[in-house]
């Protein structure tokens, strides 16, 4: 059997992670929920319903990444190359 199948996390682990590190950047940077409302243009609700029950439209997640200057992270995703051989890895 697969063993990264066994090890994958289910899409709610993964939305919690992601609110999760949203709210620890937030609050590095000192910002209340209600100025990222007002800063990114997503509605309170939103962001707090977010950042409890991980539900977020995709839009409204990159408005907020774009308001605490997040985006280049939110682009970045799945840019990394899968090698097939150990060829690929030298060869580049």
């Amino acid at each position: 059997m697969n063993s990264r199948f066994l090890n994958q996390k289910t899409p709610i682990e993964i939305a919690k992670s992601l609110a999760d590190k949203i709210k620890e950047h937030r609050k590095k940077l000192k910002i209340s929920q209600e100025v990222l409302a007002q800063k990114s243009g997503v509605s309170l609700g939103s962001i707090k319903r977010f950042e409890t029950k991980y539900e977020i439209s995709l839009q409204s997640f990159i408005k907020i990444a774009i308001a605490l200057d997040l985006d280049n992270d939110i682009e970045n995703l799945f840019t990394t190359k899968i090698y097939t051989s150990i060829d690929e890895v030298i060869n580049g």
